[in-house]
């Protein structure tokens, strides 16, 4: 099965790892966003095998600028599976 994991640690500072499962190898995007929905960052793009994956957000945007505190959502979107959590960043 797809699975999104919960972050760890969560609260966060400065790092955070998310974990995630792929049940079918095809394209897999998990992104982060702000609460007004912005797009921040992309953690993970492209071809997966099937696997269990981790990545690690350090609180910055695609441009390495680190994001004011807050809470942020990830997403994972794969093969028709959509899921999405929050995660808080602290300061």
């Amino acid at each position: 099965d797809f699975r999104l994991g919960e972050n760890f640690p969560n609260p966060f500072n400065p790092s955070t790892a998310i974990s995630y499962d792929v049940a079918t190898s095809g394209d897999v995007s998990l992104k982060i966003f702000n609460m007004r929905g912005q797009e921040v960052n992309t953690l993970a793009s492209g071809f997966h095998s099937i696997n269990s994956y981790t990545v690690t957000w350090n609180g910055t945007d695609r441009n390495g600028v680190e994001m004011p505190a807050g809470m942020y959502i990830y997403k994972l979107i794969a093969d028709g599976f959509v899921q999405s959590n929050k995660m808080l960043f602290v300061k």
